[in-house]
This record gives structure tokens, C-alpha cells and sequence, in this order.
């Protein structure tokens, strides 16, 4: 089999990886993720066939010429784009998010987004934020992470063992690594979804397809012809039934990785049509331009969405990746081909590695010293951003519980020493009102007891696990909660959840699942307290309210949902929303940003409408 039979159905499934990607974030494949799969097996595969071919003729290996060739390649048109997007971002982005820009942007430059990244989105709070036009760099990170080390450890199990002892230990890596990935995932999965240990094993995967004999692989048969089809239903089946509700990587990655190998390792069996599709000159243009296609792809996206604020239309993605994929074709037309024909020295390289990084890590600290923390509202006002965005006392004081907790601390405020004691309970929209029932609690001399969870509204409703979020935590931690509130017998319970979550494929709609829920709760929470006091919760704004702002979006940051008054059980209901709306829902309220993120009332907002909370609880005979 020449080698030219082998690139071009390479290049046809890095045309389908690139393609799934960009499809996934146009919100048209809802597990389009998966090809970010497909290139590591791909990767793994090549660069190990690479390192090992040049083992075998030399009896060395050029560690030097490897990494200088891996800067060569790929450098170009990933910094290329990096600075452009640093550019673009720049001037369409508000003053405010140039903080975190900066340090994204620098992030990317050398290759370790992948951990930022991890440790910005394993806060619950940043879980909607405005996403960075950069963060796709991570799985660019994992890649060249790898890169570093896999020469050294192919060269050292060979120096040991010669290709027996490379495939052990390729064997015994790729081993070890799902086995931690399938740890992590269901332990930690952000960090095990950016993270190259919990990643390696795909890339090994790959480099696993090398040890299959040739009689095996180069051999048509028709058995081997419908293990390629085989493949490509395992692909279709995880784009299609995929989503970003399934944990990843653990075992849910084996399907796009076998799939990836097995059409890899049968290359010389795929069947006429399928050859023949893979010849097709778009094919092979989408894998010609691939790299830029999926560096270019999340940018363009996601800052139109950011700027406009508000999500895009069918059309509108449809002609942003048309922009895409004319962006990609200049880029390699004008920049990775052109490079890729010069043969420079490698201090040239070398030198010009430096300056496209260093060029690319000075427009991270320009972007960084630019940011503003000064938000310039419709009447003139400034205001801080940090102040705006600021978070209620029970984060600073290790009382609000994250993910993978399930008991509350002391978290006793107000007046300590009291008699009377009421109870906050509920997840992050119950500790938005934090800061104005300490006020109360202070004022009136009542100890109040904060018992909040991240992600965990009081309601018990079983919720659709994302992210690090898991229902068995939740409801420990509610069973904890509802222990230490009977033993604290307080005046009243005062509880609240967030309930625009997603709703579970087994509810008809979100009333029947809230309702559920609030009726479970009320269940449990009955005799506790001869006070049981239900905070509808707050509007639902459609973008996020500082960095709307910012941006001058006027009216549009006033668009919000209104969340449904309708409560089951038999709590007393208080609903905040006639204090917050009147007509609309306004983005600024007597003065004061009502809103912190895209989500909870702010601080300010929660201290402003505390006398209307305390009114509320005198009338109730609270306090």
C-alpha cells in the first residue's frame, strides 16, 4: 500500500473531525465534540510513526530537529490566528473582560489553556459566563503537551527494549491513562476532560495501530470492509447521540477513538464508495485545511454572539462558517503552504518561534493593562465592575458548598448569640438573598444560619448532571442540611433554587418537575420550623447583565424570563419579581445593577431590597 493511498483517507477524516467541531459549536452536531477525538488518534498515530521510523533507520533520534519541525508546522498558523483573535477580541469586547482576555490570550500562547481552563470552569459561578474566543486552544495544548514528552519515551523504551519494549509500554501507558481518565471523569470531569494524563490514552491509541502486523492490516477482506462502515456508524452514532450532558472522556471516548482506529487500521480495506468520497477535491481541501479551519472556527463564532448578545440565528452560523472556511483556505493558501516549502535553518526557527510567541505574549499584557473596572451606565454613572460582579460573603467564607461536598459548616451570621435563628437554605439563588437577611438578621438581633449549595436548589428535584455536578452529592448534602435544621429548630426557613435548569427527558415540562420537587422538599421540611418561607425566583436575564452593559446593549439587557410564581406544598411564597420588574425587567433598578452574571441578583440589589424583605417578615411575624 503506497503512502499516497494512505494521506488521503487521513485527510478525509480530518475533514470530518474539523467538520464535527465546528459543527458542534454552530449547535448543528450535539456531540460534534467527538472529533476533537478523532485528531488525537490521528495524531498519535502519525507522530509515533514518525519518531519510530526514524528510531529504526538511525538507531537515534533527532530530539532537536523533531521540535523545531512540530514549531515549523504548527506555529504559524496558530499564532497567526492567536494574534488576530487577540486583535479582534480586543476592539470587540468590553473594557471589562480584558482582564481575562489578557490571561487567556497568554494562556494559549504557551500551550497550557488546557489547565487554565479547567480551573476557570470548575467554578459552578463561571459556568455561564461570556466564553473566551480562545478556548478551543486547550485540545492544542494537550497535543503539543504530549509532543514534548512521547519522543522521550518512545526513544527511552526503545534504548531498553528495541519495538518490543515500545509497545508495552505504549500499551501500558494507554492502560493506565483511561483507567485515571474513567477516575477522573466520574470524580472530577473538568479536569478530566482538559487534561493530558486523562487524554494521553487516546493519542496511545493511535500509536497502538503501528504494532498491527501488516498481513493483517494490508490484507482486503470483507469482513475488514465492514468494520470501516462499522466505524462510521460509531461516529455517526456519537455525533448524533452525543451531547454535552455526557461524561467525557471516560468510556463514552471509546466509541469516536475505536472508531477513529479501526477505520485507520483497515485504511486498505475501506470500501469503493467511501474511497472514493474521500477523494472528492472538497474532501480533500477540508483536510488540506483542517489545522487553520479549527483554530479560525470558535472565534468567528462566538464573538459575534458575544457582541450582539444574544444567540445566532440558523443563517447567521451558516454564513460564519462559510467565513470560516474562507479564512482557513487563506490561511494555509498564504501562510502554512508557503512555509511549509521554505527550508529555513534551525536557529531561524528557532529565532522566529520567539518572536511569534513573544509578539503573541505582548498583546496578552496590552490587552491585560487595557481592561477597565468601570462599567459607565445609561445616566452617566460609573460604577465597579468588581463591585457589580461581586460575590455574597458566604463564597469568601468557604459556606457556600461547591461540587463534590455534601456538608455545611458552621456558617453562623448576624447576631450570634440570639435565641431566635433563621435558616438560609437552598443553592446559589437562595444565597443571593444572603446579603440582605444578614442586614435583617443583624438589625433585628436573630442568628442566621447560611446552608447553601452550589447547583443545589432546595427543591429536591434529580437534575441532569453536567460538568462536576452529580445528584448523589446533592442529595446528601440536602439530607445533612435537613439534620442540622432539626436540630436548630429556627423561627422560619427561608428557601429558594434556581429553576431554569435543564429539564430531565422523563418530565413533560418544567412545572411538573419544579413542582415535584418543591413538593418532596416541603415534605421533608414539615414540622421543622413553624415558618416555611418559599422565594420564587429571581428573572432569568437573557445576557449577561455587566458585560451587556458594558457593551452599551441598552435595552436588550433588559430582556429577561420571568420565573413561575405557581409554588406546590404548603410553604408561604413570597415572589421578588413585582420588586424587580414592572413592565420589563430592567437591567438597573432605582440606580443599582440588578444583576451580577447572567444569572443572580448582585449584592447591591439584594442589601437595596432588604427593607422590603424585612417588611415581608414582619408581616409574616418573622422577626
Amino acid at each position: 500500500m503506497s503512502s499516497k493511498t494512505r494521506i488521503h483517507q487521513i485527510q478525509a477524516l480530518r475533514a470530518l473531525a474539523a467538520t464535527l467541531v465546528v459543527f458542534f459549536h454552530a449547535k448543528l452536531s450535539p456531540g460534534g465534540f467527538i472529533g476533537v477525538d478523532i485528531f488525537y488518534v490521528i495524531s498519535g498515530y502519525l507522530i509515533t510513526g514518525l519518531i519510530i521510523k526514524e528510531i529504526e533507520l538511525t538507531s537515534s533520534f533527532g530530539f532537536k530537529a523533531f521540535y523545531l519541525r512540530r514549531a515549523k508546522r504548527l506555529l504559524p498558523a496558530s499564532l497567526g490566528i492567536l494574534a488576530a483573535t487577540a486583535l479582534l477580541s480586543w476592539v470587540v469586547l468590553p473594557a471589562t473582560v480584558r482582564a481575562d482576555l489578557g490571561k487567556d490570550i497568554f494562556a494559549a500562547t504557551v500551550y497550557v489553556s488546557n489547565y487554565l481552563f479547567a480551573f476557570w470552569q470548575n467554578d459552578y459561578q463561571n459556568l455561564n459566563a461570556t466564553p473566551s474566543p480562545v478556548i478551543h486552544y486547550w485540545s492544542l495544548a494537550v497535543e503539543e503537551q504530549f509532543y514534548i514528552f512521547w519522543p522521550i519515551v518512545i526513544f527511552a523504551l526503545w534504548r531498553y527494549g528495541k519495538r518490543r519494549a515500545v509497545l508495552v509500554g505504549v500499551c501500558a501507558i494507554t492502560v493506565l491513562s483511561f483507567i485515571f481518565s474513567l477516575f477522573l471523569t466520574a470524580y472530577s470531569p473538568i479536569w478530566a476532560f482538559y487534561s493530558l494524563p486523562t487524554r494521553a490514552w487516546e493519542l496511545g491509541l493511535g500509536a497502538l495501530i503501528l504494532f498491527i502486523p501488516k498481513k493483517i492490516t494490508e490484507k482486503r477482506t470483507v469482513v475488514k470492509a465492514l468494520t470501516v462502515w462499522f466505524a462510521l456508524l460509531l461516529l455517526v452514532y456519537g455525533a448524533l447521540s452525543f451531547s454535552d450532558r455526557t461524561p467525557f472522556p471516560g468510556t463514552s471516548a471509546l466509541v469516536p477513538t475505536i472508531a477513529a482506529a479501526l477505520a485507520i487500521a483497515f485504511i486498505a480495506s475501506w470500501p469503493p464508495v467511501l474511497n472514493d468520497l474521500s477523494k472528492l477535491r472538497v474532501v480533500q481541501w477540508l483536510g488540506e485545511i483542517s489545522y487553520p479551519f479549527y483554530l479560525w472556527h470558535w472565534p468567528i463564532l462566538v464573538l459575534p454572539s458575544t457582541r450582539f448578545g444574544r444567540p445566532l440565528t440558523l443563517i447567521e452560523r451558516a454564513l460564519l462558517i462559510a467565513l470560516t472556511a474562507l479564512a482557513a483556505d487563506l490561511t494555509h493558501r498564504f501562510i502554512e503552504k508557503p512555509i511549509s516549502r521554505t527550508k529555513p535553518s534551525q536557529a531561524q526557527i528557532f529565532k522566529l518561534s520567539i518572536v511569534g510567541t513573544s509578539i503573541c505574549a505582548a498583546l496578552s499584557v496590552a490587552i491585560l493593562a487595557s481592561s477597565s473596572n468601570e462599567i459607565t451606565l445609561s445616566n452617566g454613572r460609573s460604577v465597579s465592575i468588581a463591585e457589580v460582579m461581586q460575590k455574597p460573603k458566604v463564597y469568601l467564607d468557604d459556606c457556600h458548598v461547591n461540587n463534590g461536598e455534601t456538608k455545611s459548616g458552621e456558617c453562623t451570621y448576624g447576631d450570634t448569640g440570639s435565641s431566635r435563628t433563621i435558616v438560609l437554605y437552598g443553592d446559589s439563588h437562595a444565597a443571593q438573598w444572603f446579603p440582605a437577611l444578614e442586614k435583617i438578621a443583624t438589625d433585628n438581633g436573630i442568628k442566621l444560619v447560611s446552608l447553601t449549595k452550589s447547583a443545589c436548589p432546595a427543591p429536591e428535584v434529580k437534575k441532569v448532571e453536567i460538568g462536576a455536578y452529580k445528584n448523589a452529592d446533592c442529595f446528601k448534602w440536602r439530607e445533612n442540611s435537613l439534620k442540622r435544621i432539626a436540630k436548630l429548630k429556627p423561627e422560619a426557613v427561608i428557601l429558594s433554587g434556581f429553576e431554569h435548569f435543564d429539564v430531565p427527558k422523563q418530565f413533560a415540562s418544567r412545572q411538573t418537575w419544579w413542582s415535584e420537587g418543591q413538593q418532596i422538599a416541603f415534605t421533608h421540611l414539615r414540622g421543622l420550623s413553624p415558618k416555611l418561607i418559599y422565594i420564587v425566583d429571581t428573572p432569568h436575564p437573557a445576557r449577561d447583565i455587566p458585560n451587556c452593559l458594558a457593551s452599551g446593549g441598552g435595552s436588550k439587557c433588559d430582556e429577561n424570563e420571568v420565573s413561575t410564581a405557581k409554588v406546590a406544598g404548603g410553604f408561604t411564597v413570597l415572589n421578588p419579581t413585582p420588586w424587580l420588574c414592572d413592565i420589563n425587567c430592567p437591567a438597573i433598578v432605582d440606580g443599582v445593577v440588578a444583576y451580577r452574571d447572567a444569572s443572580h441578583i448582585s449584592v447591591a440589589m439584594s442589601r437595596a431590597l432588604a427593607p422590603r424583605l424585612e417588611q415581608y417578615l414582619q408581616a409574616e411575624g418573622v422577626i
